[in-house]
């Protein structure tokens, strides 16, 4: 009977922060269960960026590849379920519509639009926690991505263009919402899900790593700048509460050069994947930014294939005399849009005259292997990195990263970006002025912030009771 079934739900927002309180014997499973049954739902419990010694992920990059003073660490997520974290933004939005009785899983079908590493954790939430997924993604996205979708039990719909075509991912679902009542929207764009957990898991991780690092000798025990390139702008929300912590911080968003939608009102196609979505997002609270700035795409794939050839690597610790062990670590853990946010960062130290006493975070958000076919063609295109072009490409692409393309968040700019979600959200997509308009108070996100601990006893009262 319906009454009878139960929810298969992971951990709480707490839980996702410090796994340390989750149930022991839990977290033991859902240690055997990476090796030996990843796609148990047990796996739910890994959502962390902490792994099973409660160590938060990250590294702390050498001079030497980064040219600059001022350490830049880089959390990564290879070591989620789905290896991007973007599976916590998932498991945040479904686990919340779920509790709330927005999504009934042995009634409704999941829609994820998405340009990547979303849809395949929306593939992978969805499939553990008993729901059937459609995951809608443009066709020249990596192969390595429809692969894993697949795998993970969801339907894949291709849609036409690259990245930046999101407007055809929207046809596509308002199309399928239309066909089905039985339809369910899980738009990362949208959804304050998605939100909340970079809000809360993220930036409280950050802000622990801050303190990690400042016992190590690292940093003063505060973040100076966090960076991040924006897709769905879930991940940039972490520096909302940065921002919190130190009320000096600087949340700096990061766009491909090749469209730059909130630096110039540009468009445009690129393939840094997962970001540069070509339009503003309604879960992106621009006016907390403090500055754009444009990365070249081609620059960061080029970045990325020094990671991925022998020669690259090679010359990584033979002529900049990076230690091996980094190297490794490195070497799996970045992507296209990783580099993209390593040289975002390198810029913004260059652009606040920032010196060693600061700290500057930024994410990988996922690993080399979303990316194998995009190397194929870059040894195609480029040809294989030697040690010679691997020295050539560490100086001209970190090293010399220069300060332009960049717009400062004054206050006319921060208008202009809050006024351009006027387009996407109130003409195309049921928005009022006045739900717009709201999200210039501070008081609007605070109130999304807050409603993490009511999700959290939401979440707890179900364990107990087994009643929504």
């Amino acid at each position: 009977m319906a009454e009878e079934r139960k929810l298969i739900t992971g951990p709480t927002f707490e839980e996702m922060l410090h796994p340390e309180l989750i149930d022991p014997e839990i977290r033991e499973q859902a240690r055997r269960a990476s090796v030996e049954a990843p796609l148990d739902p047990i796996n739910l419990y890994r959502i962390s960026w902490r792994d099973f010694d409660n160590r938060i992920q990250h590294v702390v990059l050498p001079k030497e590849l980064t040219g600059v003073d001022t350490p830049i660490a880089v959390l990564t997520s290879t070591h989620f379920p789905t290896r991007s974290h973007k599976v916590g933004a998932t498991y945040s939005v479904l686990i919340e519509k779920e509790l709330f009785g927005d999504v009934d899983p042995w009634k409704h079908t999941l829609i994820w639009p998405s340009t990547g590493n979303y849809g395949i954790g929306g593939a992978y939430v969805a499939g553990r926690m008993g729901c059937k997924s459609i995951v809608i993604l443009p066709e020249e996205m990596s192969e390595e991505r429809f692969h894993m979708i697949e795998e993970f039990g969801a339907q894949v719909i291709k849609t036409p263009g690259c990245e930046s075509n999101v407007k055809e991912i929207y046809d596509k679902v308002k199309e399928l919402m239309a066909s089905d009542p039985n339809m369910r929207n899980m738009n990362q764009f949208e959804v304050m899900g998605n939100y909340r957990f970079h809000y809360y898991v993220t930036g409280n991780t950050v802000i622990d790593l801050a303190h990690e690092l400042a016992e190590r000798g690292i940093g003063a025990g505060k973040v100076s700048a966090y960076v991040s390139a924006m897709g769905s702008a879930g991940t940039i929300a972490a520096g909302d509460r940065l921002k919190q912590e130190w009320h000096d911080h600087k949340i700096v968003g990061l766009e491909p050069i090749q469209c730059p939608t909130l630096a110039l009102n540009g468009y445009g196609g690129h393939d840094i994947q997962g970001i540069g979505d070509k339009h503003v997002t309604w879960i992106h609270h621009v006016t907390n930014m403090d500055a754009i700035m444009l990365i070249d795409d081609v620059e960061s794939k080029l970045g990325l294939q020094l990671f991925a050839d022998e020669g690259g690597l090679r010359a990584l610790v033979d002529h900049f005399g990076i230690p091996q062990e980094t190297v490794d670590y490195l070497k799996t853990r970045l992507g296209i849009s990783s580099i993209c946010n390593i040289l975002g960062a390198i810029k913004t130290v260059k652009h606040y005259n920032m010196g060693p006493d600061d700290l500057v975070v930024t994410v990988a958000t996922d690993g080399l292997d979303r990316y194998g076919s995009v190397m194929d063609a870059m040894r195609r295109d480029y040809g294989v990195v030697d040690e010679t072009e691997a020295i050539a490409r560490v100086r001209s692409i970190f090293h010399a990263r220069t300060t332009d393309y960049i717009w400062d968040g004054t206050a006319d700019m921060r208008a202009r970006w809050h006024n351009l979600k006027y387009y996407t959200w109130v003409e195309q997509q049921g928005k009022t002025v006045e739900e717009l308009n709201a999200q210039l108070d501070d008081a609007w996100w605070e109130a999304e912030q807050a409603k993490v601990q009511a999700i959290d006893e939401k979440l707890a009262a179900y364990r107990k009771t087994g009643k929504i």
